[in-house]
Parts: structure tokens; C-alpha cells; sequence
């Protein structure tokens, strides 16, 4: 028989927020989930905190359109629920996060996210496209159900602290670091205004 997965649960957390550790340009992320003494850090990418924030304001708004749900979810972060601290300490990271699941739960209006950890296993290499593989099972999962306010309160957070890191080039979109960067829209050179041909 196969060892059951260890569910770190929070039904709901007290606290659960995106937040960083280090420099612009080097942060890691972690999502962390907090209730009382017991607290639970995933490492996982910027672009996965982007993504999450983004499924969950999407997966809101649809439930908004549902008959009768408007008075349950509201339409942006509810103002006392604003987390500006930082991440709890010690941050001992549990896993990396690799697979996340989104859903709304109608029975006690909820939204239900699933972090599974990362695994080599789940990475498809192009030639297993289509192929029948078997996922395989997770030793551990962070499973966290939020009321619909606290959602939207993560996603406002999530996006500040993306927000927060190297601001981003107007001409290409790439991180600028403190001392600049070489721009690929600009062919790697400053710009500069063109100068008139003498005849």
C-alpha cells in the first residue's frame, strides 16, 4: 500500500500571502500559509505567484456572474484585510512548488488551492506528448481554502510584490538592474538621438 500524502491543511489559514526573501534581481518567492504557531513556506517562481494571482481574481469574477453570489465575493480586496508584513520567520521551505490546482467551493464558498511539489517525474519531455503517463503520487501537499475577501486580499498582495522588484525596460520588458541593463530592442547600445548627415 502506498503512503498517503502529508496535507499541510488551513481551512481557513490566518494568514496566507505571496511574499519574497533577497535583493530585486535575486528574490526567491514563497507562498505561506499561517495558523497560530503552525506555519507552512512553498518556494515556487515569480511567474507561478503571477499566475496563481491571476487564476484567482479570474475564478472570482466568474463566480460574481453566478446567480446570487455578487453579496459573497466581492469585487476587489476588502480594505481591513490588506497584509503589508513580511514574510513569518524562520522561513523553512517545506517544497518547491511545481502543479497548482484552483477551485471554487460552492457548498461553504470558498476557494480551494492545491500546491503539489515539484517532481522531475511530471516534467513531459515532447516526445511523451499524448503519451498515457502516470502522474506520480505526491508526498506532500499545501492545501489552503480562503473566503472570497481573502482572495482577493492575496491577489492585491501577490501583485505589489511583483511589482516590487527591477523595474521593467519601456522598450523591451526585460528587469533593469541598478547599474542598467543592455537592451535588445536597442541592439544592445544606449539610445541616443541621430545626428543630421553634414552635406
Amino acid at each position: 500500500m502506498e503512503d498517503m500524502p502529508v496535507i499541510h491543511g488551513f481551512d481557513p489559514p490566518e494568514r496566507f500571502v505571496a511574499g519574497t526573501v533577497g535583493e530585486p534581481g535575486a528574490r526567491t518567492f514563497f507562498l505561506q500559509a499561517r495558523s497560530g504557531a503552525r506555519i507552512v513556506s512553498v518556494a515556487l517562481e515569480k511567474q507561478q505567484v503571477a499566475a496563481l494571482a491571476e487564476r484567482i481574481d479570474e475564478l472570482l469574477d466568474e463566480v460574481m456572474q453566478t446567480d446570487g453570489m455578487a453579496t459573497v465575493v466581492p469585487a476587489v480586496a476588502p480594505l481591513g484585510l490588506d497584509d503589508t508584513d513580511p514574510l513569518e520567520q524562520p522561513i523553512e521551505e517545506e517544497f518547491r512548488a511545481g502543479t497548482m490546482t484552483l477551485s471554487w467551493d460552492a457548498s461553504d464558498e470558498r476557494v480551494v488551492i492545491e500546491v503539489f511539489p515539484f517532481t522531475e517525474a511530471a516534467v513531459v519531455s515532447p516526445e511523451q506528448v499524448g503519451e498515457d503517463l502516470e502522474e506520480p503520487e505526491p508526498e506532500e501537499i499545501l492545501l489552503v481554502r480562503l473566503a472570497a475577501g481573502a482572495a482577493r486580499a492575496f491577489v492585491k498582495r501577490a501583485a505589489q510584490v511583483i511589482d516590487a522588484g527591477r523595474p521593467s525596460c519601456p522598450f523591451c520588458g526585460g528587469p533593469i538592474d541598478p547599474d542598467g541593463h543592455l537592451c535588445v530592442r536597442a541592439n544592445g547600445f544606449r539610445r541616443r538621438e541621430p545626428t543630421a548627415l553634414e552635406e
